[in-house]
């Protein structure tokens, strides 16, 4: 029927089909490279061509079927086309020259080109061919629905079936890498509050309590006068109470009442024990996220971290997670950090019960926290034996010199980087 039309109408068809593939392609592309979270988004903004998307790839399997039906149907009724022209125009080699030629033009202007600009402008191509896909997908829902219930059948043969949606919920690692490749979009510093929130699940009690062997509290038996004494210098606004040590925590005192009792000249033990607030414990190993919401409900600043056993193996406040999520509160942490004392050759002296995530948050290192806790603790994981001063040892990139040890202790070291 077509053999008696003019050339001028083939190539008016062809043209017209060759723009019907390219929008078939190019609308496959953007629909597939679309932004799940902010087409949702757009979506809720109430966005007519989001909310035809989001249509449209409810069920990805019928939109690939009614893209490639009618991509299939435009690019075999163009080959018929072309071989016509091509034996109007050339008798029987026109056959070979119109396959090769249309080959050349569909892969340039209805493949790759189209789709090379979907994949870059996803949103503008995809809100727009939406607008014809869907009417498109009504009218040929029969001839879609037959073709999927064939495909279907196929797959369900691997075990495949499509109706099975993935959720699209995203999990943790996910959002880390939404916020770390967010650029400019996010400041600097509130995406680094916003990993550090998500971090805080991988982080436990143990990584940022105070150990035991650190913790400042006040011995019950002390009498009135060392009590006094003591908080006069005191620079926490909590502190565990005990009697004769650290495993028989009676409670918690807050400085600030002691020191209203000590201004109105009324501290006695009466007094004291009157605002002892009951001691709030932790079992180690309870991750930072979990804590953070326990602190929240228990509208308590303060924790005692305990063993399996009950005893008292170190101390947690409400600051320790926060400097987790915001970093050191000060702008230099040397200023603060008593433990770590930079020298003029590059090295660093510190303390041996210095907390190893500390040293990494402040230096910008990376020295080993599997295990390990403090310095004193790694370095006797790595030797297996209480060093002698003098003794050096390598640990990863890290140059660690024993300075001082006292008793089964190590009470401080030389770190440097190993530049070599």
């Amino acid at each position: 029927m077509l053999e008696g039309t003019s050339l001028l109408l083939l190539f008016v068809i062809l043209f017209i089909l060759l723009l019907f593939s390219a929008f078939f392609s190019g609308s496959e592309t953007a629909l597939m490279s679309l932004n799940r979270y902010r087409l949702r988004h757009l979506e809720h903004e109430g966005h007519t061509g989001a909310i035809l998307a989001s249509q449209l790839l409810t069920r990805p399997d019928r939109l690939i079927g009614l893209i490639l039906l009618g991509n299939n149907f435009t690019n075999i009724f163009a080959s018929a086309i072309a071989t016509i022209i091509g034996i109007k125009l050339f008798g029987e080699n026109g056959i070979v020259i119109s396959t090769v030629t249309l080959t050349v033009i569909v892969l340039l202007f209805a493949e790759v080109t189209p789709k090379t600009l979907a994949a870059l402008n996803p949103e503008r191509v995809a809100f727009s061919a939406s607008f014809i896909l869907k009417p498109l997908f009504v009218l040929l829902y029969p001839a879609v629905w037959f073709i999927n219930a064939i495909t279907n059948r196929i797959l369900s043969v691997f075990g495949v079936s499509p109706g099975d949606v993935t959720s699209s919920a995203i999990n943790s690692e996910e959002l880390r890498m939404a916020l770390i490749e967010a650029g400019s979009i996010i400041p600097k510093g509130h995406k680094k509050m916003l990993v550090g929130i998500l971090d805080l699940e991988k982080v436990t009690v143990n990584d940022v309590m105070v150990l035991r062997t650190e913790i400042e509290g006040l011995d019950i038996n002390a009498s009135i006068i060392e009590i006094s004494k003591k908080f006069s210098h005191c620079s926490y606004t909590n502190l565990p109470v005990y009697n004769d040590n650290l495993n028989n925590i009676i409670g918690i005192l807050y400085v600030r009442k002691v020191m209203y009792l000590l201004a109105q000249d009324n501290l006695t033990r009466e007094t004291l024990n009157n605002i002892i607030r009951n001691s709030y414990f932790v079992p180690e190993g309870t991750p930072l996220n979990i804590q953070l919401i326990q602190f929240q409900r228990q509208r308590r600043r303060m924790s005692l971290v305990v063993n399996e056993y009950g005893d008292v193996v170190g101390l947690v406040t409400l600051e320790d997670i926060l400097q987790e999520i915001v970093g050191e509160f000060t702008s230099d942490s040397f200023d603060e950090d008593r433990d770590i004392h930079p020298q003029q050759d590059g090295s660093y002296l510190i303390s041996g019960t210095a907390n190893i995530r500390d040293i990494n948050r402040s230096n910008r290192w990376h020295l080993p926290t599997k295990d390990p806790k403090t310095i004193n603790g790694l370095i006797l994981e790595v030797l297996e034996i209480i060093p002698d001063p003098g003794v050096s040892l390598r640990v990863e990139d890290y140059i660690i010199e024993i300075v001082q040890t006292l008793g089964n202790t190590i009470q401080t070291v030389r770190i440097s980087e190993d530049e070599s």
